[in-house]
């Protein structure tokens, strides 16, 4: 399922997808460390696999995607088009990269508690922290997990 949203000034558009939990896709997996040097004779070797959902989710329920556009978290390494794994059943803490939902737009951010408030602080000079009012509809609607990017 996708959602579309409208691009507000500071909040980058979020599709958000639904997790296919009953999905499993076996990779070939190297299990060896890969040298950035000079390459291994071990690569002949392979003969193990790997499931990337059995790696990357913990509680396939309550995981979804989401593809971010924008450039409000690329120093966080989170940049236009990459796609965040998103688990909602952690719960939020200070200093988590979340997915809010603040005033009908999605936005990720980092998560701070300073002096009894909430902030949402970018990872991107060019953007302002957003406080959190009692006048904000606001919610944490998860964690940001993993981020999946293309090289």
């Amino acid at each position: 399922m996708i959602k579309k949203l409208k691009i507000k000034k500071g909040f980058p558009r979020i599709e958000i997808f639904r997790n296919a939990p009953d999905h499993s896709i076996s990779l070939p997996f190297i299990e060896t460390p890969i040298s950035a040097g000079f390459p291994s004779p071990a690569l002949d070797y392979i003969d193990k696999s790997i499931d990337l959902n059995t790696l990357l989710i913990k509680h396939p329920s309550a995981t979804f995607f989401g593809r971010v556009s924008g450039f409000s978290m690329k120093d966080a390494g989170i940049d236009d088009g990459d796609i965040l794994i998103i688990d909602r059943s952690i719960e939020p803490s200070d200093n988590k990269i979340a997915v809010c939902f603040i005033d009908g737009e999605f936005t990720a951010k980092r998560i701070r508690l300073i002096k009894n408030e909430l902030w949402l602080y970018p990872e991107n000079s060019n953007f302002e922290p957003i406080r959190i009012t009692e006048e904000n509809n606001f919610i944490i609607w998860g964690i940001v997990t993993y981020v999946i990017k293309k090289l």
